[in-house]
């Protein structure tokens, strides 16, 4: 058997899956929370609470502002969001008792945000991909490892009957950031 040639064979396959991920995740449309709900949550959050300002000794800190992970030393902010509030007001439906408030970390002056594309480096463990309907309801989710959430994400996408999804941190059950159709 040539060793050469599979091995040659592995690293196209691999290449080739490895490009279309890459695909996938630019179809994709993730956000971040955006500035301007930035800007009026750091005055008062969703629960109507004012900002807790610190400073971080250790950093990793999943941060909804630009998707990255806070670094120590950091000046962080923990925030009431209510990730389908937003979604909820754009759209003009009504997600009922599925209308969610729970705690995310942003950067506590306004950053750059998230550039775009699929946040590498910001999933560090298995994540819940949540998906909604137009009318704001659950309609099921899927559990995946961070390598295989933008090709998850597509799919639980293709399905007409969803309109967006939540990724959510699998330990906490928390809001990490949203995905819709590119």
């Amino acid at each position: 058997m040539d060793t050469t040639a599979t091995a040659t064979a592995t690293a196209t396959a691999t290449a080739t899956a490895a490009d279309a991920d890459a695909a996938v995740a630019t179809a994709l449309d993730v956000r971040a929370v955006p500035a301007p709900v930035l800007a009026a949550l750091r005055r008062a959050d969703d629960a109507g609470h004012a900002r807790e300002a610190f400073v971080t000794g250790t950093g990793g800190h999943p941060l909804r502002c630009c998707l990255t992970r806070a670094r120590p030393g950091d000046r962080i902010t923990l925030l009431s969001y209510a990730p389908l509030l937003r979604w909820a007001a754009e759209t003009g439906c009504d997600p009922g008792p599925y209308l969610e408030t729970g705690p995310v970390f942003v950067h506590a002056e306004p950053c750059a945000g998230h550039p775009g594309g699929w946040p590498e480096g910001f999933h560090g463990g298995p994540r819940v991909l949540r998906a909604y309907s137009a009318d704001g309801r659950i309609l099921g989710g899927r559990v995946g490892e961070p390598g295989e959430l933008p090709s998850l994400a597509a799919e639980l996408l293709d399905d007409p009957a969803t309109a967006v999804l939540h990724v959510r941190a699998v330990e906490f059950g928390c809001f990490l950031h949203e995905v819709r159709r590119g």
